[in-house]
């Protein structure tokens, strides 16, 4: 006998009801890894080579810390000064170093276990324009445009985390703009988030800011809710002066850091591909081992972010399949050696949210994901190879990373699944499968819905109105923004970041009425 649950007005209200987490067919953290680019003996060679160069030639440009830790260690300076480090030391540091950490969500009741096969997605960036959606031209971005980007990402299922992803133009100092991007990504979503520090100094203020969001002196170590991510690196091989600076400071306040290596390939990495994935690597392995140094097994995500030139022009080409398999295999290749990983995808050369964007973005998300990639950096709401932020690229690209992550969950085969007793049922009853029990149970447990993806037929699509896809995305940013203002900072604690440090957002109590 068919067993029938109310047929299309079921379905419809199956649809409009959004599931709780627990029912989603997609969900944060799910198993990547099976896209290989890279054979076993590939991803030795690259490892060899890496450890290699760190042995012959070393780092350029060491900080005096760097050096007295790593000489101590058994390294040495060489006679152009460069910072050597021995295999044997960089094979400890791996041994030592976190292989798992958690990044807390800011009220503690959730938050991202980084490490294994799981596969998280986030934004970044640091684009200095934003696209504006009326006059298809950019304009530069604001601070107003970073707190913006986190209170939309605050209602994107598919997006777990939250980093900067464009440039507050408008502050005046690198104090400023460091203290102001910490504030307004800790206040626009509750979601894990992460910034950048320009200098060490403001390491210090911006731990103390979430310590009093959270509550008081300490509470930020307790429970670490943002990631810091450190460029230390002027490839090829030469530390950064000022974030390498920063970086020890990090590793001494507690905070999560992603050790970002982002030569470009034919430019500051080679142009064989092998050889930008060995330089990133020994750069990034360079820096975990002066963090474990100072802070033995600090939480680290190794980014090794290669980037790619069109070799005609000198240009990124961030939607590339080049830069595609290339990030790919930087996840699988930190994965096979132990260690938490995070490359940078979704970073369309395309100017606007349009068919281009979509498959740069589809092809280099989908290959991380598939990689194994922990956290999927820049997945969402970049263009112009990350020189710009979209609010409504943003909102299209959650979409995206919803069917992506379905892809990577996979098909799940067991005696329920296959679904033989189920044909049967249909067979001998109503002959179709519309109203089934299954269906209705199964519509928002196996299938993922876009949240502004048009699948009407042509004639309901012109009833509708005809929008594009970013017509409906800009309705659903403007509504948004108009709406959603995050509430999980308490308004006292504000009010005291706000006397202690020179917070240039509107007060958040002032926003909420």
């Amino acid at each position: 006998m068919s067993r029938r649950s109310g047929g299309r007005a079921a379905r419809q209200a199956l649809r409009a009801a959004a599931p709780p987490a627990e029912a989603r067919a997609v969900w944060p953290g799910l198993a990547g890894g099976s896209y290989n680019p890279l054979s076993e003996s590939a991803m030795q060679a690259v490892f060899d080579a890496a450890l290699d160069l760190l042995e012959r030639l070393g780092m350029g440009q060491a900080p005096p810390e760097f050096i007295e830790r790593v000489t101590a260690a058994g390294g040495s300076i060489d006679e152009h000064g460069r910072l050597l480090f021995p295999s044997d030391l960089v094979r400890h540091t791996i041994d030592i170093a976190a292989k798992e950490f958690t990044l807390h969500s800011f009220d503690g009741q959730s938050g991202l276990d980084i490490g294994g096969d799981r596969v998280y997605y986030s934004t970044a960036g640091a684009g200095v324009m934003m696209l504006d959606h009326e006059t298809k031209r950019f304009r530069h971005s604001t601070l107003q445009d970073v707190y913006d980007t986190g209170r939309l990402v605050d209602t994107l299922d598919n997006i777990d985390m939250y980093i900067r992803t464009v440039v507050a133009r408008d502050m005046e100092t690198a104090r400023m703009l460091d203290l102001n991007w910490a504030y307004a990504v800790m206040a626009s979503t509750s979601k894990p988030v992460g910034t950048s520090m320009f200098e060490p100094g403001h390491v210090h203020e911006i731990i103390a800011m979430y310590d009093m969001a959270l509550g008081g002196e300490g509470e930020f170590a307790k429970r670490p809710f943002a990631l810091a991510n450190n460029t230390f690196v002027v490839p090829p091989l030469r530390f950064a002066e000022e974030s390498a600076l920063s970086l020890a400071e990090q590793a001494r306040v507690g905070i999560p850091i992603t050790l970002l290596s982002a030569g470009q390939a034919g430019a500051t990495s080679p142009a064989a591909l092998a050889g930008s994935l060995a330089q990133a690597l020994a750069e990034c392995l360079a820096a975990l081992v002066c963090v474990n140094l100072i802070s033995p097994g600090h939480p680290c995500v190794m980014g090794m972010w290669p980037f790619v030139s069109d070799l005609r022009t000198g240009a990124m080409s961030g939607g590339s399949g080049e830069e595609a398999v290339l990030n790919a295999a930087s996840a699988q290749l930190i994965n096979w050696i132990g260690l938490p990983s995070g490359v940078a995808a979704g970073m369309a050369d395309s100017k606007l949210p349009d068919n281009q964007a979509g498959h740069e973005k589809a092809l280099t998300v989908g290959l991380a994901a598939h990689a194994g990639s922990n956290i999927v950096f820049e997945s969402a709401g970049m263009l112009a190879s990350i020189m710009a932020g979209s609010h409504e690229a943003l909102v299209i690209d959650n979409d995206m990373i919803g069917a992506v992550a379905r892809t990577v969950r996979g098909i799940e085969i067991d005696e329920g699944t296959l679904s033989t007793q189920v044909i049967e049922e249909v067979i001998r009853g109503e002959g179709h499968f519309l109203g089934h029990e299954q269906t209705l149970s199964m519509m928002q447990s196996e299938y993922v819905y876009p949240l502004v993806g048009d699948r009407l037929s042509p004639d309901d699509w012109v009833d509708a109105g005809a929008k594009s896809v970013e017509e409906t995305a800009h309705d659903y940013v403007t509504r948004t923004l108009a709406s959603h203002l995050p509430m999980h900072l308490d308004p006292s604690r504000d009010a005291a970041i706000r006397e202690a440090f020179p917070i240039e957002l509107p007060p958040l109590a002032s926003m909420r009425g």
